[in-house]
């Protein structure tokens, strides 16, 4: 999305600054922005001159919007470090408003039943080095489970999402 979009996007619904409200841009994170939503419109009912106007966009634009100081404040799942928040022409703080959670997924119709896995497997599924889910690793952590012997297609984000950073962060730290 280009800056310039995003800036005439952001004046478009911000004109009600001109009826006399005050309106607090951010933008960024879209797994917050249920949430951010929702206190936006209770804050609004308590303080009728003061709007708030969420774009969710994505986390890395999120950060990039407000560390260039073009939205008062920005949601991200990943953290944001010292040296970006040193670089930014504002001070900005950074603090955790809202706790996740990244969970694997899978299609799996033969099996019936919820699947366990561990740290170890589910990097070892993500580095390409078990291939079926017939795998005994995965058995191992699921006794009496029937597998089928098919491959395993590993699915993931190819953008710069905060939650692939999650994920990767993740397995990074329960795999070398």
């Amino acid at each position: 999305m280009s800056r310039s979009w995003v800036f005439a996007a952001l004046l478009l619904v911000g004109s009600t600054s001109l009826l006399g409200q005050t309106t607090i841009f951010g933008a960024g994170s879209t797994f917050v922005a249920p949430i951010m939503s929702k206190w936006a419109e209770q804050y609004h009912k308590v303080h009728p001159d003061i709007q708030i106007s969420y774009l969710a966009n994505g986390s890395g634009a999120g950060i990039g919007l407000t560390l260039t100081g073009m939205v008062d404040f920005g949601g991200t799942d990943a953290p944001v470090s010292d040296a970006q928040l040193a670089q930014a022409p504002v001070r900005v703080s950074h603090f955790p408003v809202i706790l996740g959670a990244d969970v694997p997924a899978y299609n799996l119709p033969e099996v019936q039943t919820q699947l366990r896995f561990t740290g170890e497997v589910l990097a070892d599924i993500f580095l390409g080095k078990i291939k079926n889910w017939n795998d005994p690793a995965i058995a191992a952590n699921n006794p009496g489970v029937r597998f089928p012997d098919r491959p395993i297609l590993v699915v993931h984000r190819q953008d710069g999402s905060s939650t692939t950073y999650i994920w990767a962060d993740y397995l990074s730290k329960v795999s070398p």
